[in-house]
């Protein structure tokens, strides 16, 4: 079983019906209670940082969430999400993110490019894990972020993607996979990722 935290914000029906497309067995969580028997989990975001890191405190699975993606059970973060598992962001001065990892969340440099980066996108693989099954250098996923992620540990990167600078598109570490883009908006590769999380939910 799945669950997907419901902290009130994120994709939460669009990424309900995407994992449960790619066969997952998938249930909202709204208290720290209903992580008793989950296989995995998804923390879902979107909009402002120092909103998502309020609303998942508000909800009383702050520590829930930080405590599971620490924990090698299969994580999956998507957009807020991801950026959550860090220290900070440029975003929300003061506000801390969940600490998984060391690094800091970095707005798009000014320049020719239009900030926030809406639409398609490519992506580089960096990583080589099951994760990235059927996942191929230059394909397109879809990207709504006026930010980025800039892991202090390289090795945590798996996917890279150019928009004026070169930054951390997806990360890996263990069982933890986490996007800067929307799988559930980013139709084959998107399907894809979430098929790959489910058969890694199954083992």
């Amino acid at each position: 079983m799945i669950g997907i935290i419901d902290y009130g914000i994120g994709n939460l029906r669009s990424v309900y019906r995407a994992v449960e497309k790619a066969g997952g067995k998938v249930r909202m969580i709204k208290s720290s209670s209903e992580f008793s028997g989950l296989n995995g989990v998804i923390l879902p975001g979107v909009g402002n940082f120092g909103d998502c890191c309020r609303a998942l405190k508000s909800s009383g699975m702050w520590e829930e969430a930080g405590n599971w993606a620490r924990s090698g059970h299969p994580f999956f973060g998507v957009c807020v999400g991801y950026q959550m598992l860090f220290e900070s962001s440029e975003e929300a001065p003061g506000v801390p993110g969940l600490s998984v990892f060391l690094g800091k969340v970095h707005r798009f440099p000014a320049g020719p490019l239009k900030v926030p980066q809406i639409g398609w996108n490519q992506v580089r693989k960096v990583g080589r894990s099951p994760m990235l099954k059927e996942i191929n250098d230059g394909d397109f996923v879809y990207f709504v972020h006026s930010y980025y992620v800039q892991p202090e540990d390289p090795q945590l990167t798996s996917l890279e993607t150019e928009y004026g600078v070169t930054f951390v598109s997806a990360i890996e570490q263990g069982n933890l996979f986490a996007t800067q883009f929307h799988p559930e908006k980013s139709q084959r590769v998107g399907l894809q990722l979430w098929k790959n999380f489910v058969s890694l939910v199954a083992k």
